[in-house]
């Protein structure tokens, strides 16, 4: 399994909580404490939001404790809201392309989990996704299409519902194919505007998911953080990182959390 982080906040420098933290995502790309995939070595991805109209992007095959361009742009590049993402292949090769977030417009996606059986699912799949996006898709990867698939069926106009969708679509064309069509997830999505966070299992066995204790009870716990994240702070995370792992909330199975206006809300999904 991968591992991400989505943060939503005050502007902050992106090395405060990708690089600095005990227990940080790069640490967790080469020691993370999941006992099936402990090390995430098959490329990283930052996707971070600025003045500029459309998200910044980098990808890498390298992994991301070895990778100093991925220190560099995180040591020098401020955001208000981005999303870091280190990979563990299963079936899709490793190369640039399948590395996570995931662009279109001004919108970034990342994903840990997989479709099961996803080979004899693909070319269905595919099919799926309208022309529109269709010559978006340039990776191999379960995720991609995942992303795609929720375009076709409306992430610009309603996030939740889309994805609810995409869901019920792969699990209909598995039933066509003779396989489960089951799937376990973590998402991130955002527009730069609001950051969404879904976990997922067909079978309740969706990867983990945390949120951050709020900046309020972060400064009672270590007032050195004053004036750091602003007012405001949300992170989403595969697994806690910093000094008081304890707080941080567990997602529960089959959720959604909306992160927007400075207000986060947690709800069921499906």
């Amino acid at each position: 399994m991968c591992r991400w982080l989505a943060y939503s906040g005050g502007p902050v420098l992106i090395s405060e909580l990708l690089i600095k933290p005990k227990d940080n995502l790069i640490h967790q790309s080469l020691h993370a404490r999941s006992l099936r995939v402990p090390t995430n070595g098959d490329g990283n991805g930052l996707g971070w939001y600025d003045d500029q109209p459309y998200p910044g992007l980098y990808r890498s095959l390298f992994p991301a404790w070895n990778d100093l361009n991925l220190h560099d742009l995180a040591s020098h590049i401020e955001s208000h809201l981005f999303l870091s993402h280190v990979r563990a292949s299963s079936l899709a090769p490793i190369q640039e392309t399948n590395c996570h977030p995931f662009r279109y417009k001004q919108w970034l996606f990342m994903h840990n989990g997989e479709i099961i059986q996803f080979e004899f699912l693909r070319q269905a799949l595919l099919a799926k996704i309208s022309p529109e996006y269709f010559n978006d898709v340039i990776g191999s990867t379960d995720s991609e299409v995942m992303f795609y698939l929720a375009l076709t069926l409306g992430l610009e106009k309603n996030v939740i519902t889309s994805v609810a969708e995409m869901v019920n679509l792969i699990k209909t064309e598995g039933a066509k194919a003779g396989v489960s069509g089951n799937l376990n997830m973590t998402l991130a999505i955002s527009d730069g505007k609001s950051l969404w966070g879904f976990k997922y299992g067909s079978d309740g066995k969706s990867p983990t998911l945390y949120l951050s204790p709020g900046i309020d009870e972060l400064r009672l716990l270590n007032p050195g953080i004053l004036g750091l994240f602003g007012d405001f702070a949300a992170c989403l995370v595969s697994e806690p990182i910093g000094n008081y792992q304890e707080i941080w909330k567990a997602i529960p199975e089959n959720s959604v959390i909306e992160i927007s206006n400075k207000k986060i809300i947690v709800n069921t999904f499906l």
